[in-house]
């Protein structure tokens, strides 16, 4: 029996035995077992929503999980205990745990020649530091790959273009996305195999790539006896970017001062300044999936391949070889009738001002002259993924519902799906 198989098999059976201990506590222990569940069961969902995400969403998902449960153990301490309750607990728990294992991606990629002269390009700062407390230029050296140490002030781009003049045949970048950008944008310029290492500090290209993000030395075996895969770059009035560009009341906020030390506190100040009734209104417009061009959007992200918004997994991009650009657009105030979130893919996509339009560009700081065009560049980057890293985003194989989900986990159980 395959790892899929046995997992959801194991997850269709705690998943019956939660449901029957839970209808039996319910019966037999009526209300205060049924109060107790429904507190587990809310905490769990919680709890589920905010490990799939990250920041601020991950914090208080988190703490309201972990409210929620303190308050069915102080049920259990005044009431006494109960075990039939911690025993569906621990059933849905160990469940979920396995359903996520049944449905974690992993991609067949082929090999691919190894290298001759690669070289990686690596930020001492990036990530607290990251590169240099795994000693990567020494890991690199030991895999026959050429480290090139960043410096405050460096060209970056400049020296990616030596590197491949001095007869470089393979490239790597470890650092920010904002540095995977340019090397990557090189690379595909030139058509070399690219391979992100995840030194940055969250490491977002890399997630969805399918490279381990807790691996920094190993992702340096993609340039050894690495597998390869062709991904999609963005791009936007001439300059690429491999997750998204914000504009509105986060990129407005980027540029202010003061935003690297509180960030949560510019942006609480910039929603007033632009949404409340004193507020500059944006001068922002751009054409919905309807055609039907709009004169507003407090946020507007564009997005290399369309991110997962309003299912398990949302914050990650399933694929990144869609060829299509995620556009996600929240309005609020527009009435009844008009959601405030509307999100779809296009290939290419336009945003028109009367002045320069702030932007966060893979989260730094730019200001572009309108209008702002963005455009995919499909399969325009050959990624190199180590052999023992997945290849595939986290989010590739999880389901839309949780309707999806019993209906995948009973096909893969039965052998029906591979």
């Amino acid at each position: 029996m395959t790892h899929p198989r046995l997992s959801a098999c194991v997850a269709l059976f705690l998943m019956v035995v939660a449901v029957a201990g839970a209808v039996a506590i319910a019966v037999t222990a009526f209300p205060r077992g049924l109060i107790v569940l429904a507190f587990v069961a809310i905490a769990l969902r919680v709890a589920w929503y905010a490990a799939l995400r990250e920041g601020m969403r991950r914090t208080a998902g988190l703490v309201l999980a972990g409210v929620l449960l303190a308050a069915v153990v102080a049920a259990m301490v005044i009431e006494g205990p109960l075990l039939a309750e911690l025993a569906v607990v621990l059933a849905l728990v160990v469940a979920l745990v396995a359903a996520r294992a049944a449905f974690t991606a992993r991609a067949e990629l082929p090999a691919a020649p190894r290298p001759e002269h690669a070289v990686v390009f690596w930020n001492p700062k990036s990530g607290g530091g990251k590169a240099e407390h795994a000693h990567l230029d020494e890991e690199a050296r030991r895999r026959g790959i050429e480290p090139v140490k960043l410096n405050l002030g460096d060209d970056l781009r400049a020296l990616v273009q030596d590197a491949v003049a001095r007869g470089a045949d393979a490239l790597a970048a470890a650092g920010g996305d904002g540095t995977q950008a340019i090397v990557a944008d090189i690379a595909a310029e030139h058509g070399l195999p690219y391979a992100c290492i995840p030194a940055g500090t969250r490491n977002h290209f890399a997630l969805d790539l399918g490279v381990d993000r807790d691996d920094v030395v190993g992702a340096l075996d993609a340039l050894v006896d690495g597998r390869e895969r062709c991904v999609d770059l963005a791009q936007v009035n001439g300059s690429v970017f491999v997750n998204n560009v914000s504009l509105g009341i986060y990129a407005d906020a980027v540029q202010r001062e003061g935003y690297r030390e509180a960030k949560l506190r510019t942006i609480a100040k910039t929603v007033p300044d632009t949404l409340g009734p004193d507020g500059a209104p944006l001068d922002l417009r751009w054409e919905g999936p309807d055609g039907r061009e709009h004169t507003s959007g407090a946020v507007i992200l564009v997005s290399n391949n369309p991110y997962r918004l309003r299912a398990v997994g949302a914050g990650s991009r399933p694929r990144m070889d869609t060829g299509e650009l995620g556009v996600a657009v929240f309005e609020p105030g527009q009435g009844r009738g008009h959601p405030p979130m509307l999100h779809w893919a296009v290939p290419e996509f336009e945003v028109r001002s009367g002045a320069p339009v702030p932007v966060g560009l893979d989260g730094e700081a730019v200001t572009l002259e309108a209008p702002v065009r963005f455009t995919s560049r499909p399969a325009a980057l050959r990624v190199r993924i180590a052999p023992h890293h997945p290849g595939a985003s986290p989010s590739a194989g999880l389901p839309e519902s949780p309707a999806d989900a019993l209906r995948r986990l009973f096909a893969l159980a039965v052998g029906r799906e591979g």
